[in-house]
């Protein structure tokens, strides 16, 4: 293999090593990052090449109690999948065919959450229609006010609410 076929290799398995966790080096790789890895580069096809088959392969090619595999264990793993993947070519062209698949490739993120604006929700959302008391909550750029865009605050005086000698204590005592 050239040296920069690897390093574009080395390069997307660093990607997707790392995808999902912050802590991760980068250097070795879990079975659930593998096994996306796999499925969006099209190693995984459903039919050759299952889940299961995907599992235990990664099994079959980490360390006895380690939970990650290294680069090296990586491409082991790869020359394992890749004769199911591409049947009835040389294990050679078979293992450059599924270095083909996975190069240059970035982990998506397929499934992630979108803020919706279906429907009702963005004129929910929309301060500048907002009427009444509402309206006083929000400034211009339609962040909230907070305590300040309330008018009736509460008052912690001490006393009862409409007590017509509010503050008259201290002169009288």
């Amino acid at each position: 293999l050239h040296s920069s076929k690897m390093s574009e290799l080395e390069n997307t398995f660093r990607k997707f090593a790392m995808y999902g966790d912050t802590a991760a080096s980068g250097n070795d790789m879990t079975g659930k990052n593998f096994s996306k890895l796999c499925k969006e580069c099209g190693v995984m096809d459903g039919k050759a090449v299952t889940s299961t088959d995907v599992d235990i392969v990664f099994n079959k090619v980490k360390t006895k109690g380690a939970r990650t595999i290294t680069f090296a264990e990586f491409q082991q793993a790869m020359k394992e999948l890749c004769g199911k993947r591409f049947k009835g070519r040389s294990p050679e062209e078979a293992l450059q065919a599924v270095y083909g698949l996975i190069e240059g490739k970035e982990p998506g993120n397929v499934g992630t959450t979108k803020a919706t604006k279906v429907g009702g929700v963005e004129r929910l959302t929309d301060t500048s229609k907002y009427t009444g008391s509402h309206k006083e909550r929000f400034d211009e750029s339609g962040k909230g006010r907070g305590l300040e865009g309330r008018q009736d605050r509460a008052d912690n005086s001490g006393y009862v609410g409409a007590y017509k000698g509010a503050g008259t204590y201290d002169q009288t005592h």
